[in-house]
């Protein structure tokens, strides 16, 4: 049984897949860059009520898993990560400015998916039978 989020008023379970991708998909991830830009995204998501649950990367893309809340405001954290992770990543490793020349270092677009619990048709299928007997 899966483990629900719950506050005084509500009981949820969010599960987010959002993929960021490297300006140009420039290949400028390592392991180390990486590590790096997870650490930045723990310390910034519980502002926004958000938990890490995955984290993986390829050189020019990161894939994030995470748990919100309803009040989480996912565009405003996704806008605060990109940009505080931008800064300190160019700041902390200077070969990154050696591929990307200009000051943006995540593509302006993201991917940002909904994931875990039941498929939708499962669901419709649920919602449409309440009120049978």
């Amino acid at each position: 049984m899966k483990e629900y989020d719950h506050n005084g008023h509500s009981v949820f379970l969010l599960y987010y897949h959002l993929i960021l991708v490297v300006k140009y998909r420039r290949r400028v991830f390592t392991d180390e860059i990486s590590e790096r830009a997870k650490e930045i995204f723990c310390y910034i998501a519980p502002r926004y009520g958000l938990t890490l649950e995955e984290w993986n990367h390829d050189a020019d893309h990161v894939h994030i898993m995470f748990r919100g809340q309803p009040k989480s405001e996912l565009s405003r954290f996704i806008n605060a990560y990109k940009s505080a992770s931008s800064r300190l990543l160019k700041k902390e490793y200077p070969q990154i400015r050696e591929t990307l020349w200009k000051e943006t270092f995540w593509s302006q677009s993201f991917c940002l998916l909904t994931a875990g619990g039941a498929p939708v048709e499962k669901i419709r299928q649920y919602i449409e039978k309440q009120g049978e007997k």
